[in-house]
């Protein structure tokens, strides 16, 4: 193993990014061409580089439910945990969270502590997640590299989003126990300037990682000794210092667009969308009712209704491949899922002749339940897997009659950009139908929309329509590597985004 002697600038190391790009895209083509292997290592700071930090109380105290701010409870320490998870801390702020760390922490169990830091991301810190950095760590692992999160905080903060990120290693300031519960003190060094810089050459010591060779991404002056300790140092979003100081090293700075909680103007225009929504579906239904039937009626509803809903709260569509989504028809389109809005971005990709198949617990949704059944959604129970494929047996008659299926192969919204598992149903209906499956690939949902939200931002989504899927000559009692392979193709397209000129661009 080959290892930095003492910090340089990146300038003195062979295949260092003296003159190397300061936007992502080249960064990522650079990673791509460049070494390959585990022997190369890959570390992003938590807090800046990898989550847009909790700078300003109300971002956080808006994700702490009433009870858990009512008595002492976990809203206390809920608040601690979150407030720390700041971009470029410093030195006071990091000696004020481990003083009031040791308060809030002595005398709690592990597993409660774990459990906390759950709902925690579930409910607050996943939204704040940074899709560059996402599109970063896939990028290094595609490469081979070894991916290390790192973080002077504590693992509660910090295992949730590196588990969702598929990170593996994780280094941060462990806090000491005793039979389970902690004391409320470090358990040894603090992973604060140079001691997180000494905890990564030990983890490249003993994992045999060429440190003149790996990458550090961190947006504080803090990890100054982190960042000189590798060949390939970037700031993220550096604070002044930083900034300052990677100027003066040739380091290159890549700037992440800050992630920001819903405000009031977003509340508005998402009620006003939804109003539009269900004004533009009554139009729909009332301009096509002359002709009686439904099957015109719903694809009005859908158009008027996804068009008008669209323009309310200011989300505009950018399409590649609109061609696909077209013809052939009928077929099974598969969109990877992030928000609860992509029941309105969908429809208005593929036009009319389509329905689809949802969660039984969407027909609660006293907006889009009524909405999706009147356009003839298929409803599943996935809890219960007979009764899961009863309900679908039907839809492939609905293929063979000429009306198209759009289904999202995951069955649930995922917390970041990464395409979760593929679930079998929708490529077995395709098979027996006849029909292709088509990939509906969408960036950006989870931008507009969280996951666990209702409310909705300006921006665009960009939304890839992929060649169709001949499906027909699958084996279906073997067709697990197939299926992986459709599902590549999203990461593929999510991580080398088309880069010809939309096709379609509508708002």
């Amino acid at each position: 193993m080959s290892q930095a002697a003492a910090p340089r600038k990146s300038a003195d190391i062979e295949g260092g990014h003296t003159d190397s790009p300061a936007d992502l895209p080249s960064l990522l083509s650079a990673i791509r061409s460049g070494p390959q292997g585990p022997q190369i290592a890959a570390v992003f700071d938590f807090g800046g580089a990898v989550v847009d930090g909790f700078a300003r109380p109300p971002l956080y105290r808006r994700a702490l439910s009433p009870m858990a701010r009512r008595g002492r409870g976990s809203g206390g320490l809920s608040a601690t945990l979150l407030g720390s998870i700041r971009n470029g801390l410093t030195d006071g702020e990091y000696s004020r969270f481990l003083q009031n760390a040791s308060h809030a922490l002595a005398g709690r169990t592990e597993d409660e502590l774990d459990e906390l830091g759950e709902r925690l991301f579930r409910r607050a810190i996943y939204g704040h997640l940074f899709p560059e950095a996402w599109q970063l760590i896939r990028t290094h692992e595609a490469a081979g590299h070894t991916v290390v999160l790192t973080s002077s905080l504590t693992r509660f903060q910090v295992a949730p989003a590196a588990a969702a990120l598929g990170v593996a290693h994780v280094l941060c300031t462990e806090m000491a126990t005793t039979d389970g519960v902690l004391t409320g003190y470090a358990e040894g060094r603090t992973l604060w300037r140079h001691g997180k810089a000494d905890a990564v050459r030990s983890f490249a010591a003993a994992n045999g990682i060429d440190l003149s060779r790996s990458y550090a991404y961190s947006d504080g002056a803090a990890d100054v000794p982190l960042l000189a300790l590798v060949g390939h140092p970037v700031a993220v979003n550096p604070e002044r210092e930083l900034a300052a100081m990677a100027t003066g090293n040739a380091w290159p700075s890549l700037a992440f667009r800050p992630r920001q909680a819903p405000r009031p103007l977003d509340y508005l225009r998402t009620i006003t969308g939804f109003a539009a929504l269900i004004g533009g579906a009554l139009f729909g239904v009332l301009a096509k009712a002359y002709t009686g039937q439904r099957r015109k009626m719903a694809d009005a509803l859908l158009a008027y209704g996804s068009g008008a809903t669209l323009r309310a709260i200011g989300v505009r569509i950018r399409v590649t491949g609109a061609e696909h989504a077209r013809t052939p028809r009928p077929a099974v389109f598969l969109f990877n899922h992030q928000s609860q809005f992509d029941v309105i971005i969908v429809p208005k990709v593929l036009g009319g002749g389509v329905t689809g198949i949802g969660k039984k617990e969407l027909t609660r949704n006293p907006l889009f339940g009524p909405l999706m059944r009147f356009v003839g959604v298929t409803f599943i129970d996935r809890s219960d897997t007979s009764r899961a494929k009863a309900a679908l047996a039907p839809v492939v008659e609905t293929l063979r009659g000429g009306l198209s299926i759009a289904v999202s192969p995951e069955g649930t919204r995922s917390y970041t950009p990464e395409v979760g598992p593929f679930k079998k149903g929708a490529f077995h209906i395709a098979h027996q139908a006849g029909v292709p499956v088509i990939p509906v690939v969408i960036r950006n949902a989870g931008e507009i929309s969280w996951r666990n939200s209702m409310i909705a931002r300006r921006g665009t989504v960009d939304v890839a329509v992929l060649a169709p899927i001949d499906v027909r000559d699958w084996d279906p009692a073997a067709m697990n590597e197939q299926v992986e392979s459709v599902r590549q193709l999203y990461l593929e397209t999510l991580l080398n985004w088309p880069d010809d000129v939309p096709s379609e661009a509508t708002r």
